[in-house]
């Protein structure tokens, strides 16, 4: 899978950690760039819907680590973020080796993470999947808010949510 990783600012960060001048498609988004694999896709010759949760998923994880944050690590300190709710609305499907840009954007809605994800065919610019993925988290099993969680992402909020 290939994989480019994208601050929020739009530059582009290489593997070693430099980053290179790479305007974002848009102000404000993180993303990254990926590849549609053969057995994602279906008797139909494309990608099957529950196949888009883990571009998604992916695309958040990718995110959380260039938060600096560790989904195991705020585990074991008996932080958990868990998806409360999800929006998903296929326009255009991928194919078997599509390159394909997964993208995001955040907010905050008092105690939940919203994510605004779209996910982009990479050869004609054509929008695949638009989702709203709305995150909570539990604290020691109770819902609860994370000083963590908020501190990563303060600089990353849409404007009208900070």
């Amino acid at each position: 899978m290939k994989n480019k990783k994208y601050m929020a600012n739009g530059t582009e960060k290489n593997g070693t950690g430099d980053k290179h001048a790479k305007p974002a498609a848009r102000a404000g988004w993180f993303e990254t760039r990926m590849e549609v694999r053969d057995y994602e896709c279906d008797i139909e010759g494309i990608v099957n819907n529950a196949e888009y949760l883990h571009y998604l998923e992916h695309t958040r994880h990718l995110f959380l680590k260039h938060c600096g944050l560790s989904f195991a690590e705020m585990h074991r300190k008996g932080v958990d973020a868990v998806v409360a709710r999800m929006t998903l609305q296929y326009k255009a499907p991928l194919r078997c080796d599509d390159e394909f840009v997964s993208r995001l954007r955040i907010e905050k809605e008092g105690v939940r993470y919203v994510f605004h994800q779209d996910i982009i065919r990479a050869c004609d610019n054509k929008l695949s999947l638009r989702a709203k993925v709305e995150l909570v988290c539990l604290v020691n099993g109770k819902l609860g808010r994370s000083a963590e969680y908020d501190a990563a992402f303060r600089d990353y909020y849409m404007e009208d949510s900070k």
